[in-house]
């Protein structure tokens, strides 16, 4: 069962079709929309103000969610959430992603379809405009989001919302064999790039394309 807190009388809504991994925690004042995925031992911590996963996005593995009383920490739809990142009192923009151990300050505004590098601190207040790419510590909008970048975000953010679906329908806790089964299967997924093996492979079919239009 997922682990899910009663605070003030107010308690965590999950939609039946959100998968939340079983050692996260959802406290108080939580929304989790349709088609969301949260990761195990993700923070939901809604004591103070609230959190809110619109429909389709995603809060990966040990991210945090937090916000001071009388504000909203929000992701908007198909936002994409990575690893260990930490959003306290923000708000992340339809499409946007916000690239692992990345932390999100009170205030700041992630704009849509925008990019936040692995590893980014976004200070309070900042205002990110929409389809930026932006990083360091602290962040700076580097350049536009080329068309390239969006296509592999959203293709990474569907391979999440169907994560959620193979999770509610597969998923189960069990015991570990002592050894490799022969013949052992793997996961099987439609292709998911990291992003700059993706630009290699758009590039290689550009390129191929081109050649056998001109020979």
């Amino acid at each position: 069962m997922v682990k899910v807190y009663e605070m003030n009388g107010i308690t965590p809504v999950v939609h039946p079709t959100a998968y939340v991994h079983p050692s996260a925690v959802l406290i108080g004042d939580v929304i989790v929309g349709p088609r969301c995925y949260v990761g195990p031992h993700a923070s939901m911590r809604g004591d103070f103000g609230r959190l809110i996963l619109e429909e389709g996005s995603n809060l990966q593995d040990g991210c945090i969610m937090h916000g001071f009383p009388g504000e909203d920490t929000v992701v908007e739809v198909d936002g994409h959430v990575g690893h260990g990142a930490v959003l306290h009192g923000c708000r992340i923009g339809r499409n946007a992603l916000v690239g692992m151990n990345s932390v999100i300050m009170d205030n700041a505004v992630i704009g849509a379809d925008s990019i936040v590098a692995a590893m980014s601190f976004v200070k309070a207040n900042m205002v990110v405009p929409p389809r930026s790419l932006v990083v360091g510590t602290p962040a700076r909008v580097l350049r536009e989001v080329t068309d390239k970048e969006i296509e592999w975000k959203t293709s990474g953010t569907a391979q999440y919302q169907e994560l959620s679906v193979r999770s509610l329908a597969t998923m189960r806790e069990t015991v570990a064999l002592t050894e490799v089964e022969p013949d052992r299967q793997r996961m099987q997924w439609e292709s998911s790039l990291p992003l700059h093996l993706h630009k290699n492979a758009t590039e290689n079919v550009t390129a191929n394309v081109t050649a056998n239009v001109t020979e």
